[in-house]
């Protein structure tokens, strides 16, 4: 079966049509000449800006015209991953479809159904001609996924609307209401290469085999962080004896919980024993306090040759502290939403560079600006006090949840009528656009939604073809239930 025969037709021959258009992230120029000749074809007014963000736009059906102007928004760009033995090139190739059963796949990559269902969807729903709807605003946003630029640098007049409708989702029941914002705050320590001392016991330690995650989505869950307990065993070890390090390495990606960790260090050669016997107290107690993910944690040390050099003494007491007392995990849950967090921070990666400087990355989230700003603080006044230099990135805006939003409660009984149950609302501890979106035009009313997508950003991504019905049989349904304009 190929995807233009499945139901409903008109948004299964979109994507289709999509899935043969290249569009890497930052790469987005066939999909916005697609959009835009798109549009014109469809005799739809159309427009894009600097970031090659494009808006199209569709008048009421008669009688609708007293609702309030909906947006609706998607993304053009892809991830773009392979199987190592698939040839193909994201910038020139068409994303090759199959239908398994109750699925939708790609051969061997990302089907891009993040967020192409979503276009899909806001394309179908402008040239319907048997829907009911109010004044409609189509929004396409680039470069997504890799930074949310396109939404960044998005010209403000595009979101000239009331009611914004994110279609980027990948849970079918679910109505998301909020995001985290997020920012990285970032240390450097500078240090003086020594001689390494004479008479030293020096040796490897290696902290692995912990789960990780994703620093937002999974922050709750408490993992091990491989920094956080390298750091412990190497303050504890420095209350017994004098500490020398030579090299330190944790960690990775900003958004992600560090799963590896390791430093060269040295102690004096009577307190080898001490050494050893200190980590495996620390291996037996982290078995009782990790969760049951964690419990198959490494621990190991082995001697390792003496080093030419080492870092001088004082700058790693202060790097040890300073990694000891960052804090790092949930920093807040919200009020508005039980049971989510709203704000935390992630000790995220530790960098020796080739210039003496040690690069130590930690990334804070929240859904309020205030929460994000005060554990900025905290983690920056614990670099100071350690004499690291500090600078902390631009970063983007959450979207705090707002319960009480008149499109959730419209779209909740539009699920009910519908399907006849209720539908899950969350908020999410990660980015999304609509926080950008909120700080451009702070009057708007917004929700996220969309059909299941499994696997996303991965060659297993793949797109249930049962729940694309379902979410389109409501999206049609909301449009004709939209409020009315209040006027002032």
């Amino acid at each position: 079966m190929e995807l233009k025969e499945l139901k409903p037709v008109l948004i299964w021959n979109l994507f289709d049509r999509i899935t043969k258009v290249p569009r890497p992230s930052k790469k987005e120029e066939k999909i916005v000449d697609f959009l835009l000749d798109f549009a014109k074809a469809h005799h739809l007014h159309a427009k894009k800006d600097k970031a090659l963000n494009v808006i199209m736009t569709k008048p009421a059906t008669p009688g609708k015209e007293h609702l309030q102007t909906l947006i609706l928004q998607s993304h053009v760009d892809m991830v773009c991953e392979k199987n190592n033995d698939q040839v193909f090139n994201f910038e020139t190739d068409a994303i090759q479809t199959r239908v398994e059963g109750d699925w939708v796949k790609a051969n061997g990559t990302t089907l891009g159904a993040d967020d192409g269902i979503g276009m899909a969807a806001a394309l179908a729903l402008l040239t319907a001609t048997d829907i009911e709807h109010g004044p409609l605003v189509a929004l396409f946003t680039t470069d997504e996924e890799t930074g949310l630029t396109g939404a960044n640098a998005l010209d403000p007049s595009f979101l000239q609307g009331d009611i914004l409708l994110n279609l980027d989702s990948e849970e079918w029941g679910e109505f998301c209401i909020g995001c985290a914002g997020g920012k990285n705050t970032i240390g450097t320590f500078t240090y003086q290469a020594e001689n390494a001392p004479a008479g030293y016991f020096w040796f490897e330690v290696r902290i692995s085999n912990l789960k990780g995650g994703h620093s937002g989505s999974d922050i709750h869950k408490e993992l091990g962080n491989a920094n956080r307990i390298l750091a412990r065993y190497l303050y504890e070890l420095s209350k017994e004896c004098p500490v020398v390090l030579s090299k330190i390495d944790g960690g990775n990606l900003h958004n992600a919980i560090a799963r590896e960790a390791s430093a060269v260090a040295g102690v004096p050669a009577a307190s080898k024993e001490a050494a050893c016997v200190l980590l495996n107290v620390l291996q037996a107690e982290l078995l009782n306090e990790l969760p049951a993910e964690d419990r198959k944690v490494q621990l190991s040390i082995h001697s390792a040759a003496a080093p030419a050099s080492s870092i001088d003494r004082t700058t790693g007491n202060r790097l040890i502290s300073a990694l000891y007392a960052l804090p790092h995990g949930v920093m807040g849950w919200s009020f508005d939403m039980p049971g989510t967090v709203e704000t935390s921070t992630n000790l995220a990666s530790v960098k020796m560079k080739e210039d003496c400087t040690i690069v130590v990355t930690t990334s804070q989230r929240s859904s309020t600006a205030s929460s994000k700003a005060d554990v900025v603080n905290k983690v920056t006044s614990v670099f100071r006090l350690a004499g690291a230099d500090v600078r902390s990135t631009e970063g983007y805006p959450g979207w705090k949840p707002n319960p009480s939003s008149p499109i959730l409660q419209v779209s909740e009984q539009v699920f009910r009528k519908l399907f006849g149950e209720k539908p899950q609302v969350i908020s999410i501890h990660a980015g999304l656009e609509c926080g950008l979106f909120l700080e451009k035009n702070p009057r708007l009313d917004m929700i996220s939604c969309g059909p299941t997508v499994l696997g996303a950003h991965s060659p297993e991504e793949r797109l249930e073809i049962p729940t694309v019905e379902k979410w389109w049989n409501f999206l049609v349904e909301l449009l004709k239930n939209i409020p009315a304009q209040t006027h002032s």
